[in-house]
């Protein structure tokens, strides 16, 4: 069953969490952390979108972001999240799916 569409309204702050897929780890080194948070500048700028606080663990991220605009936050989160995997895929040799509830294809 497909997932249901999220409620994305403009200038709403969201709360987003982008798990590693079966609680692993997503950062394995300290230039890991910082690889991610430029990856997420990069995309905020280009998707409209703020960031009112964001922490980063070992295996997951908490954003609090609103979009300027309707499907803001889901083209950042995209936007992140496939630059991201093709850097950890690169970096580390990594293959298969990397984010929980993604689905490998």
């Amino acid at each position: 069953m497909p997932r249901l569409p999220r409620l994305n309204l403009p200038n709403i702050p969201q709360h987003i969490v982008q798990r590693g897929n079966n609680r692993q780890p997503i950062f394995f080194h300290e230039g890991d952390y910082c690889t991610y948070l430029e990856y997420l500048r990069e995309a905020l700028v280009k998707n409209n979108c703020k960031l009112y606080a964001f922490v980063q663990m070992t295996n997951y991220v908490h954003l609090l972001a609103p979009g300027e605009m309707q499907g803001g936050v889901s083209g950042l989160m995209q936007s992140v999240g496939r630059r991201y995997v093709h850097y950890i895929n690169r970096m580390y040799r990594h293959s298969g799916t990397f984010w929980f509830g993604q689905v490998s294809g």
